[in-house]
Formats: structure tokens, sequence, C-alpha cells
């Protein structure tokens, strides 16, 4: 299923845009895709006080890879 996407104009400091392409370059995707990335991030990190899903991901991957050396750092 697609995504409805829809046009908007807005300005960003050229610093920003340049690197924003720059990274769009290196890692081999559009511009558009980089930018939705960002708006959901700023969304999701806006939405209460709940952990944003990456963070928890990253956090859950830890225990799992980790769980015996932090069960000894905790005695």
């Amino acid at each position: 299923m697609s995504t409805i996407r829809e046009k908007f104009a807005t300005q960003v400091n050229s610093k920003l845009l340049e690197e924003l392409r720059a990274l769009a370059k290196v890692e081999g995707r559009q511009l558009q895709a980089l930018v939705d990335e960002a708006i959901e991030d700023l969304i999701e990190k806006h939405q209460g006080n709940k952990p944003r899903d990456l963070i928890m991901k990253v956090h859950q991957s830890s225990h799992k890879n980790y769980a015996r050396l932090y069960k000894k750092l905790a005695q």
C-alpha cells in the first residue's frame, strides 16, 4: 500500500540542507526519505514522556547481548 504524499514548501538553513543532502548521498537515500524520518523522530520525541521506539529497541537489544555482564555489574 502506498502512502499519500503531499507537497509543502518551507525554508531551511543552507548549512543544514547541505549536510542533509550529503547524508542522503552517503546513505543512498532520497532527500524526502530523510526529511520524513526527521519529522517522524521530532513528532515521536514530543509525544509525552514515553521513550522513543528506536531507543527502546537498542536498550532491549543491549540487555539481550549483555545480560550476563549487567548481572555481574549489579552484584
